[in-house]
């Protein structure tokens, strides 16, 4: 079975230094995912985006988490990836301490693109699209880098896992 490796253009993107982070990112161990298991659909393709982003902010907010906006599509091996490895109990784990994850489906980048423009993205590069949002200013704190995981199927589990910890407090 094969295993999920880290590219050379994925080390670099997540290489980059994150906007504002002071202390290193906290290590998260996960194991490697097998790229033959089934994958995750998790994009509701009838929610409403908006409403939905706007009570995971609202509860972020209360509970002192980040808020992430997973942007993608059901369509996108890259996105289910994703959220194959988010699904993961140590990532889980890890997500429930640290944010208020909301999925919002984009269809063919034809739906619910008024949530990137909230943040200042006139258009999306790519998906999935992670936006790191602190709930307290709905200001994206990883600007610059919302689309550095559209190539998930190219990194292992622990560098997506690495990603994710380095925008968290």
């Amino acid at each position: 079975m094969k295993k999920l490796t880290l590219s050379l253009v994925a080390a670099s993107i997540l290489s980059a230094a994150p906007g504002s982070a002071s202390a290193p990112a906290p290590r998260i161990a996960v194991k490697t995912v097998d790229q033959l298991a089934p994958l995750p659909l998790p994009y509701n393709e009838a929610a409403n985006g908006t409403r939905d982003v706007v009570q995971t902010r609202a509860r972020a907010k209360k509970n002192g988490k980040l808020l992430l906006i997973d942007l993608g599509g059901n369509w996108c091996l890259d996105c289910r990836i994703l959220a194959g490895v988010m699904e993961r109990p140590e990532m889980r784990t890890f997500l429930r301490r640290h944010y208020e994850v909301v999925t919002v489906d984009v269809g063919r980048f034809d739906k619910n693109m008024a949530i990137p423009q909230h943040y200042g993205i006139k258009k999306l590069a790519g998906v999935p699209a992670v936006l790191i949002v602190d709930p307290r200013t709905d200001r994206l704190i990883n600007a610059g880098r919302v689309t550095a995981l559209a190539d998930a199927r190219t990194l292992s589990p622990q560098a997506l896992a690495d990603w994710l910890a380095r925008w968290t407090r």
